[in-house]
Protein backbone atom coordinates (compact mmCIF):
# COMPACT_ATOMS: atom_id res chain seq x y z
CA UNK A 1 0.00 0.00 0.00
CA UNK A 2 1.45 3.26 -1.07
CA UNK A 3 2.17 5.55 2.03
CA UNK A 4 -0.30 8.63 1.76
CA UNK A 5 -3.35 5.97 1.51
CA UNK A 6 -2.73 5.02 5.60
CA UNK A 7 -1.97 8.38 6.09
CA UNK A 8 -5.35 10.23 4.43
CA UNK A 9 -7.41 7.80 6.26
CA UNK A 10 -5.65 8.81 9.29
CA UNK A 11 -5.85 12.37 8.52
CA UNK A 12 -9.86 11.24 8.14
CA UNK A 13 -10.69 9.97 11.12
CA UNK A 14 -8.85 12.36 13.65
CA UNK A 15 -10.97 15.03 11.61
CA UNK A 16 -13.95 13.49 12.32
CA UNK A 17 -12.83 13.26 15.86
CA UNK A 18 -11.65 16.80 16.11
CA UNK A 19 -14.95 18.25 14.60
CA UNK A 20 -17.29 16.27 17.28
CA UNK A 21 -14.91 17.93 19.84
CA UNK A 22 -15.72 21.15 18.50
CA UNK A 23 -19.15 20.85 18.78
CA UNK A 24 -18.96 20.22 21.88
CA UNK A 25 -16.69 22.99 23.07
CA UNK A 26 -18.63 25.32 21.06
CA UNK A 27 -21.22 25.95 23.45
CA UNK A 28 -18.27 27.59 25.79
CA UNK A 29 -16.73 29.27 22.88
CA UNK A 30 -18.04 31.69 20.37
CA UNK A 31 -17.31 30.56 16.91
CA UNK A 32 -14.14 32.34 16.42
CA UNK A 33 -12.68 30.94 20.18
CA UNK A 34 -13.63 27.28 18.95
CA UNK A 35 -11.91 27.86 15.52
CA UNK A 36 -8.95 29.24 17.28
CA UNK A 37 -8.63 26.26 19.50
CA UNK A 38 -7.96 24.09 16.82
CA UNK A 39 -4.77 26.00 16.16
CA UNK A 40 -3.88 27.06 19.32
CA UNK A 41 -3.67 23.95 21.47
CA UNK A 42 -2.04 21.79 18.22
CA UNK A 43 0.87 24.22 18.15
CA UNK A 44 2.83 22.70 20.38
CA UNK A 45 2.23 19.20 19.62
CA UNK A 46 3.27 20.16 15.73
CA UNK A 47 6.39 21.85 17.45
CA UNK A 48 7.57 18.85 19.09
CA UNK A 49 6.66 16.35 16.32
CA UNK A 50 8.67 18.80 14.55
CA UNK A 51 11.30 18.72 16.64
CA UNK A 52 11.15 14.99 17.36
CA UNK A 53 11.72 14.14 13.25
CA UNK A 54 14.64 16.27 13.56
CA UNK A 55 16.52 14.79 17.06
CA UNK A 56 15.03 11.27 17.39
CA UNK A 57 14.06 10.65 13.30
CA UNK A 58 17.70 11.63 11.93
CA UNK A 59 15.78 14.29 9.62
CA UNK A 60 17.57 17.21 8.70
CA UNK A 61 15.46 20.78 9.44
CA UNK A 62 14.60 21.53 6.12
CA UNK A 63 15.33 24.80 4.53
CA UNK A 64 12.75 27.80 4.03
CA UNK A 65 12.77 29.95 1.27
CA UNK A 66 9.89 32.93 0.22
CA UNK A 67 8.18 30.59 -1.47
CA UNK A 68 7.34 28.11 1.31
CA UNK A 69 6.27 30.85 3.47
CA UNK A 70 4.13 32.33 0.60
CA UNK A 71 2.04 28.74 0.47
CA UNK A 72 2.15 28.49 4.25
CA UNK A 73 0.55 31.85 4.61
CA UNK A 74 -1.74 31.58 2.13
CA UNK A 75 -2.73 28.05 2.72
CA UNK A 76 -3.36 29.43 6.33
CA UNK A 77 -5.29 32.36 5.49
CA UNK A 78 -7.35 29.80 3.05
CA UNK A 79 -8.53 27.81 5.71
CA UNK A 80 -9.54 30.49 8.15
CA UNK A 81 -11.19 32.36 5.55
CA UNK A 82 -13.31 29.19 4.91
CA UNK A 83 -14.69 28.76 8.15
CA UNK A 84 -15.66 32.42 8.34
CA UNK A 85 -17.57 32.27 5.50
CA UNK A 86 -18.90 28.84 6.13
CA UNK A 87 -20.77 30.63 8.91
CA UNK A 88 -21.88 33.17 6.95
CA UNK A 89 -23.14 31.09 4.83
CA UNK A 90 -25.42 29.58 7.64
CA UNK A 91 -26.48 32.61 7.69
CA UNK A 92 -28.83 32.72 4.86
CA UNK A 93 -32.35 31.06 4.98
CA UNK A 94 -31.95 28.85 2.28
CA UNK A 95 -28.48 27.91 2.81
CA UNK A 96 -28.74 23.94 1.54
CA UNK A 97 -28.24 25.05 -1.19
CA UNK A 98 -24.82 26.68 -0.98
CA UNK A 99 -23.56 24.00 1.53
CA UNK A 100 -24.46 21.26 -0.89
CA UNK A 101 -22.47 22.98 -3.61
CA UNK A 102 -19.60 23.43 -1.20
CA UNK A 103 -18.57 20.10 -1.39
CA UNK A 104 -17.02 20.65 -5.07
CA UNK A 105 -13.88 21.14 -3.14
CA UNK A 106 -12.45 17.75 -4.42
CA UNK A 107 -12.83 19.25 -7.93
CA UNK A 108 -11.50 22.75 -7.52
CA UNK A 109 -8.22 21.26 -6.03
CA UNK A 110 -8.03 19.42 -9.13
CA UNK A 111 -8.25 22.55 -11.28
CA UNK A 112 -6.25 24.31 -9.00
CA UNK A 113 -3.67 21.89 -8.32
CA UNK A 114 -3.61 21.96 -12.42
CA UNK A 115 -2.94 25.42 -12.44
CA UNK A 116 -0.58 25.98 -9.59
CA UNK A 117 1.78 22.80 -8.80
CA UNK A 118 1.31 21.34 -12.36
CA UNK A 119 -0.45 18.13 -10.86
CA UNK A 120 -2.19 15.85 -13.81
CA UNK A 121 -4.82 13.31 -13.16
CA UNK A 122 -5.20 9.71 -14.79
CA UNK A 123 -8.56 9.04 -16.40
CA UNK A 124 -9.35 6.42 -13.24
CA UNK A 125 -8.36 9.10 -10.92
CA UNK A 126 -10.77 11.68 -13.22
CA UNK A 127 -13.57 8.62 -12.70
CA UNK A 128 -13.23 8.23 -8.97
CA UNK A 129 -13.67 11.95 -8.35
CA UNK A 130 -16.35 12.40 -10.34
CA UNK A 131 -17.97 9.70 -8.44
CA UNK A 132 -16.90 10.53 -5.51
CA UNK A 133 -18.17 14.13 -6.09
CA UNK A 134 -21.39 12.98 -7.31
CA UNK A 135 -21.75 10.35 -4.05
CA UNK A 136 -21.17 13.86 -1.43
CA UNK A 137 -23.40 16.21 -3.04
CA UNK A 138 -26.33 13.02 -3.28
CA UNK A 139 -25.68 12.69 0.63
CA UNK A 140 -26.03 16.23 1.38
CA UNK A 141 -29.31 16.55 -0.60
CA UNK A 142 -30.69 13.81 1.05
CA UNK A 143 -29.41 15.13 4.95
CA UNK A 144 -30.65 18.75 3.68
CA UNK A 145 -33.83 17.83 2.20
CA UNK A 146 -34.01 19.46 -0.44
CA UNK A 147 -34.71 18.03 -4.51
CA UNK A 148 -32.33 18.53 -7.85
CA UNK A 149 -35.10 21.20 -8.99
CA UNK A 150 -34.59 23.25 -6.13
CA UNK A 151 -30.80 23.38 -6.65
CA UNK A 152 -30.42 24.08 -10.03
CA UNK A 153 -33.54 26.45 -9.54
CA UNK A 154 -31.33 27.78 -6.45
CA UNK A 155 -28.17 28.08 -9.14
CA UNK A 156 -28.47 31.81 -9.74
CA UNK A 157 -29.11 33.04 -5.45
CA UNK A 158 -26.75 34.58 -3.81
CA UNK A 159 -26.37 31.26 -1.41
CA UNK A 160 -24.72 29.38 -4.61
CA UNK A 161 -21.90 31.88 -5.03
CA UNK A 162 -21.14 31.56 -1.16
CA UNK A 163 -21.09 27.62 -1.45
CA UNK A 164 -19.07 27.72 -4.45
CA UNK A 165 -16.46 30.24 -2.68
CA UNK A 166 -16.35 28.22 0.75
CA UNK A 167 -15.32 25.11 -1.50
CA UNK A 168 -12.91 27.42 -3.49
CA UNK A 169 -11.19 28.54 -0.45
CA UNK A 170 -10.71 25.00 1.41
CA UNK A 171 -9.89 23.90 -1.88
CA UNK A 172 -7.28 26.78 -2.11
CA UNK A 173 -5.76 26.00 1.72
CA UNK A 174 -5.05 22.29 0.35
CA UNK A 175 -3.59 23.38 -3.11
CA UNK A 176 -1.53 25.89 -0.70
CA UNK A 177 -0.17 23.65 1.98
CA UNK A 178 0.89 20.91 -0.42
CA UNK A 179 2.47 23.59 -2.48
CA UNK A 180 4.26 24.35 0.70
CA UNK A 181 5.67 20.82 1.08
CA UNK A 182 7.05 20.24 -2.77
CA UNK A 183 8.73 24.02 -1.95
CA UNK A 184 10.99 22.39 0.35
CA UNK A 185 12.59 20.39 -2.38
CA UNK A 186 13.40 16.88 -2.16
CA UNK A 187 13.71 15.86 1.31
CA UNK A 188 12.03 13.17 3.42
CA UNK A 189 8.16 14.10 3.02
CA UNK A 190 7.57 13.26 6.43
CA UNK A 191 10.22 15.93 7.31
CA UNK A 192 8.51 18.18 4.64
CA UNK A 193 5.05 17.87 5.98
CA UNK A 194 5.74 18.60 9.85
CA UNK A 195 8.14 21.49 9.07
CA UNK A 196 5.15 22.77 6.73
CA UNK A 197 2.96 22.20 9.41
CA UNK A 198 4.49 23.76 12.41
CA UNK A 199 5.29 26.96 10.33
CA UNK A 200 1.40 27.24 9.07
CA UNK A 201 0.50 27.17 12.69
CA UNK A 202 2.36 29.43 13.89
CA UNK A 203 1.30 31.58 11.21
CA UNK A 204 -2.54 30.67 12.00
CA UNK A 205 -2.62 30.96 15.74
CA UNK A 206 -0.99 34.65 14.92
CA UNK A 207 -3.27 35.62 12.69
CA UNK A 208 -6.54 34.04 14.17
CA UNK A 209 -5.37 35.25 17.64
CA UNK A 210 -4.98 38.90 16.42
CA UNK A 211 -8.66 38.75 15.03
CA UNK A 212 -9.56 37.60 18.85
CA UNK A 213 -7.93 39.98 20.57
CA UNK A 214 -9.35 42.77 18.46
CA UNK A 215 -12.73 41.73 17.69
CA UNK A 216 -13.76 39.47 20.26
CA UNK A 217 -12.88 41.23 23.38
CA UNK A 218 -12.62 38.33 26.21
CA UNK A 219 -12.87 35.74 24.46
CA UNK A 220 -9.14 35.06 24.61
CA UNK A 221 -9.70 34.60 28.29
CA UNK A 222 -12.54 31.76 27.80
CA UNK A 223 -10.13 30.38 25.43
CA UNK A 224 -7.47 29.65 28.18
CA UNK A 225 -10.27 28.88 30.74
CA UNK A 226 -11.43 26.10 28.73
CA UNK A 227 -7.88 24.24 28.02
CA UNK A 228 -9.13 21.08 29.37
CA UNK A 229 -11.72 20.63 26.57
CA UNK A 230 -9.74 22.84 24.11
CA UNK A 231 -6.85 20.53 24.62
CA UNK A 232 -8.23 17.50 23.49
CA UNK A 233 -9.57 19.32 19.88
CA UNK A 234 -5.71 20.87 19.41
CA UNK A 235 -4.23 16.87 19.81
CA UNK A 236 -6.74 15.53 17.77
CA UNK A 237 -6.31 18.50 15.12
CA UNK A 238 -3.11 17.96 14.98
CA UNK A 239 -3.13 14.30 14.32
CA UNK A 240 -5.56 14.98 11.26
CA UNK A 241 -2.87 17.79 10.37
CA UNK A 242 0.04 15.49 10.47
CA UNK A 243 -2.06 12.79 8.84
CA UNK A 244 -3.21 15.49 5.64
CA UNK A 245 0.10 17.64 5.23
CA UNK A 246 2.20 14.33 4.52
CA UNK A 247 -0.27 12.52 2.40
CA UNK A 248 -0.91 16.18 0.41
CA UNK A 249 3.36 16.02 0.26
CA UNK A 250 3.75 12.09 -1.34
CA UNK A 251 0.56 12.69 -3.70
CA UNK A 252 -1.94 14.88 -5.44
CA UNK A 253 -4.07 17.01 -3.26
CA UNK A 254 -7.47 16.33 -5.38
CA UNK A 255 -6.45 12.06 -4.88
CA UNK A 256 -6.34 12.51 -1.11
CA UNK A 257 -9.14 14.59 -0.35
CA UNK A 258 -11.06 12.30 -3.19
CA UNK A 259 -9.81 9.24 -0.44
CA UNK A 260 -10.34 11.73 2.71
CA UNK A 261 -14.12 11.06 1.72
CA UNK A 262 -13.72 7.92 3.64
CA UNK A 263 -14.66 10.21 6.71
CA UNK A 264 -17.78 10.35 5.36
CA UNK A 265 -17.80 6.11 5.31
CA UNK A 266 -16.99 6.31 9.27
CA UNK A 267 -19.94 8.51 9.87
CA UNK A 268 -22.30 6.18 7.77
CA UNK A 269 -20.95 3.07 9.71
CA UNK A 270 -21.64 5.40 13.06
CA UNK A 271 -24.88 6.62 12.38
CA UNK A 272 -26.16 2.95 11.38
CA UNK A 273 -24.78 0.61 13.75
CA UNK A 274 -24.26 2.85 17.37
CA UNK A 275 -26.69 5.53 17.00
CA UNK A 276 -29.43 3.44 15.02
CA UNK A 277 -30.52 5.95 12.66
CA UNK A 278 -32.33 5.16 9.42
CA UNK A 279 -30.80 5.87 6.25
CA UNK A 280 -32.54 6.89 3.09
CA UNK A 281 -32.48 5.21 -0.32
CA UNK A 282 -29.99 8.86 -1.46
CA UNK A 283 -27.95 8.67 1.31
CA UNK A 284 -27.20 4.95 0.89
CA UNK A 285 -26.52 5.34 -3.02
CA UNK A 286 -24.04 8.16 -2.86
CA UNK A 287 -22.11 6.33 0.33
CA UNK A 288 -22.12 3.63 -2.43
CA UNK A 289 -20.34 6.33 -5.13
CA UNK A 290 -18.05 7.16 -2.16
CA UNK A 291 -17.06 3.55 -1.66
CA UNK A 292 -16.34 2.91 -5.18
CA UNK A 293 -14.65 5.75 -5.97
CA UNK A 294 -12.22 5.29 -2.92
CA UNK A 295 -11.60 1.17 -4.43
CA UNK A 296 -10.70 3.20 -7.83
CA UNK A 297 -8.24 4.95 -6.07
CA UNK A 298 -6.61 2.53 -4.38
CA UNK A 299 -6.76 0.15 -6.85
CA UNK A 300 -6.61 1.25 -10.66
CA UNK A 301 -5.08 4.73 -9.86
Amino acid sequence: MELWIPFTIAGAFFQNLRSALQKHIKGKLSTGGATYVRFLYALPFALLYCWGMQEFGGYELPQWNWLFLLYCFLGGISQILFTFVLIYLFSFRNFAVGTTLSKTEVVQIAILGLILLGDTLTLWAAVAIGLSLVGVMAMSLAQSKITLSNLVSGLTEKPTLVGLLCGALLGASVVFFRGAGLALGDGPAIMRASYALAVALVMQTVMMGGYLLVREKGEMTKVFRNWKPALTVGISGVLASVGWFTAFTLENASYVRALGQIELLFTFIASIFFFKEKTSAMEFFGILLVVAAILILILLR
